[in-house]
């Protein structure tokens, strides 16, 4: 038996700070590589217990920890709530846990989910109270937070407290005593809370000395491995890489894998039997998905580890499915049940097409989709080809908001353009997930105001005009009359009445000689109506109404339509009418 380093994701809302934290551990850039800065894929690093070690030595002596593990190997996770899906896969196969949460913005929604993830699946965690830079009386700087606490005036002791109080009292209400990590009775009851800066790099030895003392204190056990066990892992993406062709990145989390290997994977065709030729890791410290130097050759590759992995028949290899070495035979049962189980019903007739680089992604969207009560049609990874864009147009046919496509960092095959351009299917194609599906609520928000502004051009707006002395223009044919709209708007083409009869259509208007197209409330216009006739049908002191067709009045009232006061003039409007209508009818008898 051997102890294998712990595996720690990181969970965290969006823009909270998860792979700065990492980039201060590791020293790179791969933040500010990230499209949009938001990790889009789950990475991974291994950092050395000697990097710990020369980090954390002196503090992991002060809190009485022994340390074994060989180092730690962090899964950086995607933080907006769109990837729970990957999240959910990265707490299944996590040991421990860091929650990044902004401590001048506390816990988010995508927080909350987070914690409900790792309460799910058991995990245990850390907080990372980031961004503690940002607290107005704090001088933060590089190093121990509790050698920095020291030199802090009280102002600034009394900021942070505040802040990490309100903190617990949040992790409270769901459930979770926390504490300040130097403040904590019992490390297996509370929650430790590190204050931190991802920006400075305080409070990263404490973060690192926590992370390896609990999991050393705590987890032993659960790290033990037996050198000879079946290699047990996650996709994690699959790329084409020079020299080697199609590669997968993988987390081994149990076992051991070895070049000559056979192995068994998910696949978007099933199930996938290959044999390995190459292992490739990153050099410490450099991110899988970002080195800067050559991967390193490897024969034999042991948990729990991050690593590339080269073999024939890797073209319809599924990220995110597990994968597992060849020993006994069951392993391909058992990928078979483990894909069942993450398969994505999609028995929609209408709703849109999903296009993804990989299942982790196709499942994001899906699940950020049906957040917002869009179900999917079809979904799977690869281009956008033409088929794709003929099946949004199938649903266009019976929902316009619905016959779209989703192309997430994938591209769009040409003779897909042309068929889209042609039948107006909208293509959303980006690379930050939550972004594409924001720009698809927009559009659907925009595309619903026109229909709803087109819709509203064919109503009659209830409007009441006064007329002013002494502006008659013009008697007749048409009649030219000075009026104040007093409440509601007009428009030409509206027929116009008094309290007692119809006077006629409004044929124009204008303002100051020039024409308008509407007259709004508190304006003073002159309106042409025809067959008035001042002095018979139009006096002086009239006021006059727009005349509503009786089929439009229960439209108008619908909410958000018009505002108080006009629909107060609604209702007088149609109690107006009412008595006209009766009255022609008598006349009439």
């Amino acid at each position: 038996m051997v102890i294998r380093q712990p595996i720690i994701t990181v969970l965290g809302h969006v823009d909270h700070g998860k792979t700065k934290l990492l980039d201060r551990i590791r020293g790179t850039g791969i933040a500010e590589k990230e499209a949009g800065a938001i990790t889009q894929h789950i990475g991974a690093t291994e950092v050395p217990i000697q990097v710990i070690e020369n980090l954390s030595g002196k503090l992991m002596k002060q809190f009485g920890f022994d340390v074994k593990i060989p180092g730690l190997l962090f899964i950086d996770t995607p933080g907006h709530e769109a990837f729970t899906s990957l999240r959910t896969r990265g707490g299944s196969i996590a040991d421990l846990a860091v929650l990044a949460i902004d401590i001048t913005q506390l816990a988010q929604p995508q927080t909350i989910e987070a914690i409900e993830i790792l309460k799910s699946f058991k995990t245990p965690f850390i907080v990372a109270a980031n961004k503690i830079d940002l607290i107005q009386s704090w001088d933060s700087k590089e190093g121990s937070f509790l050698e920095n606490l020291k030199n802090q005036n009280e102002k600034g002791e009394k900021e942070l407290d505040e802040k990490i109080y309100r903190l617990v009292g949040q992790l409270h209400e769901k459930g979770i005593l926390s504490e300040r990590f130097d403040r904590c009775n019992d490390f297996s009851k509370q929650i430790s809370i590190v204050p931190v800066s991802a920006m400075t790099g305080e409070g990263i030895p404490e973060l690192l000395m926590l992370l390896s003392g609990l999991s050393q204190k705590f987890l032993e056990k659960n790290l033990e491995i037996h050198e000879n066990s079946a290699g047990k892992g996650t996709v994690l993406e699959v790329k084409e890489e020079r020299g080697l062709g199609k590669t997968v990145d993988v987390i081994l989390y149990d076992g051991v894998i070895n070049v000559g290997d056979e192995i068994v994977l998910g696949g978007s065709r099933g199930i996938i039997k290959t044999k390995v030729r190459a292992l490739l890791k990153p050099k410490p410290m450099e991110e899988i998905r970002d080195p800067k130097e050559k991967f390193n050759h490897f024969k034999q590759v042991g948990a729990a580890s991050g690593l590339k992995i080269a073999a024939p028949d890797l073209e319809n290899a599924l990220a995110g499915s597990p994968i597992s070495v060849i020993k006994t035979g069951e392993e391909e049962k058992e990928i078979e049940e483990e894909i069942k189980n993450v398969k994505i019903d999609l028995e929609q007739e209408i709703g849109p097409v999903v296009k993804a680089d990989t299942l982790g992604s196709l499942e994001a969207c899906i699940k950020l989709l049906e957040g917002s009560n869009f179900k999917v049609k079809t979904a799977d990874i690869g281009n956008v080809s033409k088929r794709d864009v003929m099946e949004a147009l199938t649903v266009k046919k019976k929902d316009e908001l619905m016959g779209v496509l989703f192309a997430f960092n994938v591209s769009v095959d040409d003779n897909a353009k042309e068929e889209a351009k042609l039948h107006k299917i909208k293509i959303f194609k980006g690379d930050v997930i939550y972004k594409l599906i924001e720009d698809y609520e927009k559009w659907v928000n925009d595309k619903r105001d026109a229909k709803k502004k087109e819709k509203l051009e064919l109503l009659t707006m209830p409007a009441r005009l006064e007329l002013i002395p002494g502006f008659v223009f013009r008697n007749s044919k048409p009649a030219v009359v000075g009026v104040k709209v007093s409440e509601g708007k007009i428009k030409p083409g509206t027929t116009v009445m008094t309290n007692k009869i119809i006077v006629g259509k409004i044929t124009g208007l204008q303002k100051e000689n020039e024409s308008i197209s509407e007259g709004k409330k508190g304006e003073e216009i002159a309106v042409s109506i025809d067959k008035a006739v001042f002095g018979r049908n139009l006096e002086e002191g009239n006021v006059l109404y727009s005349f509503v067709p009786e089929d439009q009045f229960e439209e108008l009232k619908k909410d958000g339509i018009l505002n108080s006061e006009e629909l107060e003039l609604l209702e007088e409007i149609q109690s107006i009418e009412k008595n006209i209508v009766e009255k022609d009818l008598e006349e009439e008898l």
